[in-house]
Formats: C-alpha cells, sequence, structure tokens
C-alpha cells in the first residue's frame, strides 16, 4: 500500500467529514480510444482541514495501471485535478453487530467506517492483505474481532475471503454487513449473506472496488450487468 497527500489551496471547501467517501482522479495519460485523459476512483483516507491534507492510499499490484504508476512516480509540486467526493458508505450503526469484509482496495473505507464505531461496538472485520507488512494501525473497538488474511497472490487465489465469511461464528442479534474488494468474489459474498445468512438489502452494503482481468471501465461494465441480473 502507498499513501499520497494532496493538498493546496484549492480543496478550501472539501468536506471535513469525506472520509471514506471516494473522489475522482484525473489523469494526464490520454485514454487511446478517447483521446480523453483517464479518470479513476479512490476512497478519501482521511482529510484534515486545518492542513488541507488529503490522504489516498495506493494498492500496489505486479500488474499496476495507470493511477498507481502515477503514484509511484508523482512528487512534491505535481498536479492531479481530482473530483467529488462522492457519498460515504457507512454501515448502519444502530445494528446489534457489525461484519466488515474486504481486501485492500476497500480496506480505506472500512478504516473510516471501524472508526465511526462507538466503544462498545462488537463484531467482525475480514481483511485481505497481500503482504504481512500492509498490517495497519486501526482505531478498532475491544469488542470486534480483526483479522488480518495475507494471501499474497490474490488474482491467483481469489476466494479467500469467502472461505473466512463460511467458517464466521455468526452473533446473536441484528447485523448490519459491509462487503467490498474484488468484483467474483464480492458477489459470492453477497450471495452467501442473501441465501444463507438471510440478510436483506437494508442489512448489507455490498460492492465492488475492481475486478480480475479488467480495466476500470471494463469492471463498470460487469457491475452493470450484474445488477441487471
Amino acid at each position: 500500500m502507498l499513501r499520497v497527500t494532496l493538498g493546496g489551496p484549492e480543496l478550501d471547501g472539501f468536506p471535513e467529514d469525506a472520509n471514506g467517501g471516494y473522489i475522482k482522479l484525473r489523469l494526464a495519460e490520454a485514454n487511446a480510444d478517447s483521446k480523453k485523459p483517464l479518470v479513476r476512483t479512490y476512497t478519501v483516507r482521511h482529510y484534515d482541514p486545518a492542513t488541507r491534507d488529503l490522504d489516498v492510499d495506493f494498492v500496489i499490484h505486479d500488474s499496476d495501471g495507470p493511477a498507481v504508476s502515477w503514484a509511484q512516480t508523482c512528487k512534491p509540486g505535481d498536479e492531479i485535478m481530482v473530483g467529488g467526493p462522492g457519498p460515504k458508505r457507512l454501515l448502519d450503526f444502530s445494528a446489534d453487530w457489525f461484519l466488515l469484509v474486504g481486501d485492500m482496495s476497500a480496506l480505506p473505507a472500512i478504516s473510516a467506517n471501524i472508526e465511526r464505531m462507538s466503544a462498545d461496538a462488537k463484531g467482525y472485520a475480514l481483511l485481505e492483505i497481500i503482504h504481512e507488512n500492509d498490517r495497519q494501525d486501526l482505531d478498532s473497538p475491544p469488542n470486534l474481532q480483526v483479522d488480518w488474511i495475507v494471501n499474497s497472490e490474490p488474482e491467483s487465489h481469489n476466494g479467500v475471503l469467502l472461505d473466512h465469511v463460511k467458517a464466521l461464528d455468526w452473533l446473536p442479534g441484528r447485523p448490519s454487513v459491509w462487503v467490498a474488494g474484488e468484483f467474483s468474489q464480492s458477489l459470492s459474498i453477497r450471495s452467501l449473506m442473501k441465501t444463507s445468512r438471510k440478510i436483506t438489502r437494508e442489512q448489507m452494503y455490498a460492492s465492488s472496488y475492481w475486478q480480475i482481468g479488467q480495466t476500470e471501465d471494463g469492471h463498470k461494465i460487469s457491475k452493470q450487468q450484474a445488477t441487471d441480473t
């Protein structure tokens, strides 16, 4: 994981409570088909209105796209256009307990949710990371069990999170479920929640932030097709 801090007077007026919302990064590299700049979606990890520092986390893969390439080579003084922020996807904090499931692409949004929990919140956070050193210090309630699951090859060993979800001891009461990450794995976990655990739409946020073998544009098409079916 690589964190880049954006800043400058242009961030005056950026919403203070934007942690966990999404932004659009407009890259200078042109799209070969349309000749328009590429746009990529990322999560606001943290924004400090006093310093106008906007932290964005990038997941480093073996085959990195244009946004990660920019993050790895940018230097102080470089500029990038930022759109947003879009809405946050939050847990239902009135629930009896919580289940958060995601890979590193979802970690910034999951972290923002955990930071909003009350001190007596309970449940599980299942977090898939690529390397052991990708663990982060989370300000989590003592009764939230945080499991860091190392999967060094997420593109070839997909489904690790699903296996861990199946093995959970289900808690009594009304849960609020939050799932995001790779497309096919997120779909599988959502299906499990709906069929085996009878979780309703109102009790669950389930989405995907990327798809194996697809660009962001291709992933958007897959998400739309999944919604239509």
